[in-house]
């Protein structure tokens, strides 16, 4: 069964000559049983004439030319056409005579270049044929020729609209991959700015405290040790992005962050100076996906901000876990120094907002009333990763 499912993958391996070879073939051999004879197109209404050692060549030419259809489309017009005309002059009448619509909308659907050249030159061939059969007699007139020239504009019409709608599915193929290119550089972007962000900001603000500590030895050590742990977990979260952007990345199982990381991550912002209190209410799913890696990052860049612009002030992380979301706030006094504030551009909270919103939930920051900001997110659980 396995192999019987390989066999159109297999198939398409094949040179596009090989392929079309069938099509070809079954056509001539079905030029010569019995009961097909005399069965082709018979254009001018001229008389049977026997077949004869001349009728092999005009098969040839009308079928084995259609193995190229797609690789030469012209010259298998061509040719084809050559066949036909001494088909329909010497009165063979031949089942063979059907290629010529095959080679007509191979044409009209493969031919890429001078499309109008080619088949301007094969109506000005028409005109000779259709003048040549009226002098050997044929009955047709004007009208069965011009009925018949009209038959073969249709099936190179029939081409041209396959061919069209392969361009169109291309052209749909092609948009839905520049979509998803976007939205991949956009999601690894977002998670750049998260991981970075957060890690030099913890980074500077320490370094910042570290030049107040040269009388104290100790807390020296103490706080270039977590300027170096920082910048570690900076590292390392950067090669697992950076997996991301490697071919291979799906053979890789890169950690995703969750709710149940954000101890660590609370102790890194109190490492770097802030006063951070934490509560977690109800318990998180067993399944990480989405919804805990939103949650993770809202948590992040708030602490983040908090560093920021509001350096050794009081800040409260509340996560609640109820029944199908999990709510998220972050709120800061804003009472602190400042002196490490390193502006922002306000990236992180639109892409925050943009990333609760997709899942399902709410989102908002700003300032409180009693001075202080608050950040706030409520993201609807069971969206897997």
């Amino acid at each position: 069964m396995i192999k019987l499912r390989r066999l159109p993958d297999l198939w398409r391996q094949w040179p596009i000559t090989v392929r079309d070879l069938p099509i070809a073939l079954a056509l001539a051999l079905a030029a010569v049983v019995p009961a097909l004879e005399r069965q082709g197109t018979q254009l001018g209404d001229l008389p049977d004439r026997p077949y004869d050692a001349l009728t092999v060549g005009v098969v040839a030419l009308e079928c084995l030319p259609l193995a190229v259809r797609r690789r030469w489309p012209a010259a298998c017009l061509a040719l084809v056409s050559l066949g036909f005309a001494i088909d329909q002059l010497r009165g063979y009448h031949t089942v063979a005579g059907t290629g010529l619509a095959i080679a007509l909308i191979s044409a009209g659907a493969h031919l890429e270049r001078r499309r109008w050249v080619v088949a301007g030159l094969a109506s000005a061939a028409y005109v000779p044929l259709a003048i040549s059969l009226d002098r050997l007699g044929s009955g047709e007139g004007v009208a069965g020729f011009t009925t018949f020239y009209l038959l073969l504009a249709l099936a190179w019409g029939i081409g041209a609209w396959l061919r069209q709608n392969r361009a169109a599915e291309a052209e749909r193929r092609r948009h839905v991959e520049q979509a998803t290119r976007t939205a991949e550089r956009t999601r690894i972007a977002r998670e750049l700015h998260d991981v970075v962000t957060h890690h030099v900001t913890a980074m500077v603000v320490q370094a910042e405290a570290a030049r107040y500590l040269t009388g104290a030895p100790d807390k020296l050590d103490q706080t270039l040790t977590a300027i170096t742990g920082t910048g570690r977990r900076a590292v390392g979260d950067l090669r697992q992005l950076l997996d991301l952007l490697n071919p291979d990345h799906r053979t890789r199982d890169p950690r995703t962050p969750s709710v149940g990381d954000l101890d660590a991550l609370v102790d890194h912002s109190r490492q770097a100076g802030q006063q951070v209190e934490f509560v977690r209410e109800g318990t998180s799913g067993a399944a990480t996906g989405s919804a805990e890696v939103a949650a993770y990052r809202v948590v992040q860049e708030a602490l983040t901000n908090a560093l920021k612009h509001a350096h050794g002030s009081r800040t409260r992380v509340r996560v609640h876990h109820g029944e199908g979301e999990t709510t998220v706030e972050v709120s800061t006094d804003g009472s602190g120094s400042g002196s490490a504030s390193l502006g922002g551009s306000g990236r992180g909270l639109a892409g925050l907002r943009e990333r609760v919103t997709a899942l399902g939930g709410d989102f908002s920051a700003g300032a409180q009333a009693g001075g202080g900001f608050l950040v706030r997110a409520r993201i609807p659980a069971g969206n897997p990763s």
